[in-house]
Protein backbone atom coordinates (compact mmCIF):
# COMPACT_ATOMS: atom_id res chain seq x y z
CA UNK A 1 0.00 0.00 0.00
CA UNK A 2 1.38 3.38 -1.02
CA UNK A 3 1.95 5.74 1.89
CA UNK A 4 2.19 9.51 1.91
CA UNK A 5 4.88 11.30 3.89
CA UNK A 6 5.45 14.88 5.00
CA UNK A 7 9.17 15.70 4.79
CA UNK A 8 10.39 18.84 6.56
CA UNK A 9 13.51 20.39 5.01
CA UNK A 10 15.69 23.42 5.50
CA UNK A 11 15.19 25.85 2.61
CA UNK A 12 18.72 25.30 1.27
CA UNK A 13 18.10 21.55 0.89
CA UNK A 14 14.61 22.00 -0.53
CA UNK A 15 16.04 24.38 -3.14
CA UNK A 16 18.70 21.80 -4.08
CA UNK A 17 16.04 19.11 -4.48
CA UNK A 18 13.97 21.40 -6.69
CA UNK A 19 16.92 22.34 -8.91
CA UNK A 20 17.86 18.66 -9.29
CA UNK A 21 21.28 18.81 -7.63
CA UNK A 22 20.13 16.85 -4.54
CA UNK A 23 18.53 13.51 -5.41
CA UNK A 24 18.88 11.65 -2.09
CA UNK A 25 17.31 12.70 1.19
CA UNK A 26 19.14 11.34 4.23
CA UNK A 27 17.75 10.92 7.73
CA UNK A 28 20.26 10.04 10.46
CA UNK A 29 18.72 9.37 13.89
CA UNK A 30 19.61 7.90 17.26
CA UNK A 31 16.37 5.87 17.38
CA UNK A 32 14.30 4.07 14.76
CA UNK A 33 11.83 6.85 13.90
CA UNK A 34 10.10 7.43 10.54
CA UNK A 35 10.96 7.06 7.80
CA UNK A 36 12.91 4.08 9.17
CA UNK A 37 10.72 0.99 8.73
CA UNK A 38 7.89 3.06 7.24
CA UNK A 39 8.85 3.73 3.63
CA UNK A 40 8.53 1.92 0.30
CA UNK A 41 9.25 2.48 -3.37
CA UNK A 42 6.37 4.43 -4.91
CA UNK A 43 5.44 6.30 -1.73
CA UNK A 44 4.48 9.95 -2.17
CA UNK A 45 6.45 12.71 -0.47
CA UNK A 46 5.19 16.19 0.35
CA UNK A 47 8.25 18.44 0.68
CA UNK A 48 7.78 21.24 3.21
CA UNK A 49 10.13 24.06 4.06
CA UNK A 50 10.92 24.26 7.75
CA UNK A 51 8.62 26.96 9.20
CA UNK A 52 7.20 27.45 5.71
CA UNK A 53 4.70 25.91 3.33
CA UNK A 54 4.64 22.65 1.42
CA UNK A 55 6.31 23.50 -1.91
CA UNK A 56 6.69 20.24 -3.81
CA UNK A 57 5.76 16.60 -4.25
CA UNK A 58 7.92 13.64 -5.23
CA UNK A 59 7.91 9.85 -5.35
CA UNK A 60 10.30 7.42 -3.70
CA UNK A 61 12.29 5.66 -6.42
CA UNK A 62 14.51 3.67 -4.02
CA UNK A 63 15.58 3.62 -0.40
CA UNK A 64 18.15 1.96 1.83
CA UNK A 65 18.04 1.58 5.61
CA UNK A 66 20.96 1.11 7.99
CA UNK A 67 21.03 0.20 11.68
CA UNK A 68 23.76 -0.21 14.29
CA UNK A 69 25.74 2.66 12.78
CA UNK A 70 29.11 3.78 14.10
CA UNK A 71 31.01 6.98 13.32
CA UNK A 72 33.15 4.99 10.86
CA UNK A 73 30.08 3.63 9.03
CA UNK A 74 28.59 7.13 8.87
CA UNK A 75 31.87 8.41 7.40
CA UNK A 76 31.59 5.71 4.70
CA UNK A 77 28.01 6.79 3.93
CA UNK A 78 29.25 10.35 3.54
CA UNK A 79 32.08 9.29 1.23
CA UNK A 80 29.80 7.17 -0.95
CA UNK A 81 26.63 9.26 -1.15
CA UNK A 82 27.26 12.89 -0.21
CA UNK A 83 27.58 13.94 -3.87
CA UNK A 84 23.78 13.32 -4.09
CA UNK A 85 22.91 14.21 -0.44
CA UNK A 86 24.86 17.50 -0.38
CA UNK A 87 25.15 17.50 3.40
CA UNK A 88 27.45 20.06 4.93
CA UNK A 89 30.41 18.86 7.01
CA UNK A 90 28.80 20.32 10.13
CA UNK A 91 25.69 18.15 9.57
CA UNK A 92 27.74 14.97 9.25
CA UNK A 93 29.74 15.84 12.37
CA UNK A 94 26.58 16.63 14.38
CA UNK A 95 24.98 13.32 13.31
CA UNK A 96 28.09 11.14 13.78
CA UNK A 97 26.62 9.41 16.85
CA UNK A 98 23.43 8.32 15.03
CA UNK A 99 22.51 4.65 15.06
CA UNK A 100 19.98 4.57 12.19
CA UNK A 101 19.94 5.95 8.66
CA UNK A 102 17.52 6.03 5.78
CA UNK A 103 18.59 7.16 2.32
CA UNK A 104 15.63 8.04 0.09
CA UNK A 105 16.08 8.47 -3.66
CA UNK A 106 13.46 10.79 -5.15
CA UNK A 107 11.92 10.97 -8.61
CA UNK A 108 9.20 13.01 -10.30
CA UNK A 109 9.96 16.02 -8.10
CA UNK A 110 7.78 18.96 -8.98
CA UNK A 111 6.70 22.22 -7.46
CA UNK A 112 3.10 22.72 -6.42
CA UNK A 113 1.21 25.82 -5.43
CA UNK A 114 2.51 26.48 -1.88
CA UNK A 115 0.24 25.01 0.80
CA UNK A 116 0.38 26.30 4.38
CA UNK A 117 -0.41 23.72 7.02
CA UNK A 118 -0.89 23.95 10.77
CA UNK A 119 1.97 21.80 12.06
CA UNK A 120 3.35 22.75 15.46
CA UNK A 121 5.27 19.66 16.57
CA UNK A 122 8.99 18.99 16.08
CA UNK A 123 8.76 15.88 13.90
CA UNK A 124 10.89 16.28 10.79
CA UNK A 125 9.23 13.35 8.99
CA UNK A 126 5.59 12.34 9.35
CA UNK A 127 3.84 9.34 7.83
CA UNK A 128 0.42 10.78 7.02
CA UNK A 129 -2.82 9.03 7.91
CA UNK A 130 -6.42 10.03 7.28
CA UNK A 131 -6.69 11.22 10.88
CA UNK A 132 -3.31 12.98 10.84
CA UNK A 133 -2.79 14.48 7.37
CA UNK A 134 -2.69 18.27 7.94
CA UNK A 135 -5.29 18.49 5.15
CA UNK A 136 -2.77 17.33 2.53
CA UNK A 137 -4.59 14.11 1.60
CA UNK A 138 -7.66 16.19 0.74
CA UNK A 139 -5.92 18.49 -1.76
CA UNK A 140 -7.43 18.56 -5.25
CA UNK A 141 -5.85 15.91 -7.47
CA UNK A 142 -4.73 18.46 -10.08
CA UNK A 143 -2.62 20.17 -7.42
CA UNK A 144 -0.68 17.06 -6.39
CA UNK A 145 -0.86 14.65 -9.33
CA UNK A 146 2.48 13.08 -10.20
Amino acid sequence: MVKTHLVILKKCYLDKILDGSKSIELRLTKTAVPPFGNIAVGDRLFLKESSGPVYAVARVSAFTEFRNLTPAKIARLKAEFNDKILGEDEYWKFKSDSKFAVLVWMKNVRKIKPVRINKKDWRAWVVLTESNDFGLLKLPPHQIAL
